[in-house]
């Protein structure tokens, strides 16, 4: 970081995106599941910011984008240490926003929904084998809506940055799953069990049956209340 800072007088980006797929049930996952995961998805955000946070801070200005996921907005079961660190992304991005703004720095946090990238050919990379790890694109794309493809989210993301934006949420489906499980958070959580058993108790198509199940859950509202989460 120095490097480039001394070769070209400023560092103007940092993009942290650096991470893994994990997934399995809680019954799978193992010690050496959750510390490769954060060491990945949750350390390599804090080395990145560790590099580039004080350059920017000293030069006054700067952008750091860290690669989160809706995972870590919303209820996400069957991929727990991956969820735990997704979730830990954002709450950093966001706090540190909210500090690195006085020094003339800007912080946006991405939170993509499933994304058509080579990441889905390779879940658990290195670690005991689950029965969603091994197949993780044929049991995603099984469910309902379509995978985002990496150029779309591209572009979203660029938009983001350049409207600095503190979450870039992408697709529109997850930006409703997201919004609407802020607003109801037992719901979040009954239409994610939903969406983790759609293909024999594997997790399929996540964002697209959070936000369905949100919506005929809020349309059901009237007529009882919503289950206990």
């Amino acid at each position: 970081m120095e490097r480039v800072t001394d070769e070209h007088g400023r560092l103007d980006f940092m993009f942290n995106n650096a991470g893994i797929a994990v997934g399995g049930t809680a019954q799978e996952m193992t010690r050496e599941h959750w510390d490769r995961t954060i060491d990945v998805n949750l350390r390599g955000v804090v080395h990145g910011v560790l590099a580039a946070y004080p350059v920017m801070a000293r030069q006054g200005f700067g952008h750091i984008v860290n690669t989160a996921s809706l995972a870590g907005l919303v209820p996400a079961p069957l991929m727990l240490p991956y969820t735990a660190t997704k979730h830990a992304v954002v709450g950093l991005s966001l706090a540190l926003r909210a500090e690195a703004a006085a020094h003339g720095v800007r912080v946006c946090v991405v939170c993509p929904g499933f994304v058509d990238t080579p990441l889905l050919d390779n879940a658990n990379p290195g670690l005991p084998a689950t029965r969603i790890g091994a197949s993780a694109r044929q049991v995603i794309g099984r469910g309902p809506g379509r995978l985002y493809s990496a150029e779309a989210l591209a572009e979203d993301v660029l938009r983001g940055v350049a409207r600095n934006r503190a979450l870039i949420v992408a697709p529109a489906s997850g930006r409703l799953a997201w919004r609407l499980a802020r607003l109801w958070p037992g719901g979040a959580v009954r239409a994610a069990r939903v969406a983790s058993g759609l293909t024999s108790g594997l997790a399929s198509g996540l964002a697209s049956g959070l936000a369905s199940g949100l919506v005929s859950g809020r349309r059901g509202a009237s007529r009882e209340a919503p289950p206990p989460a």
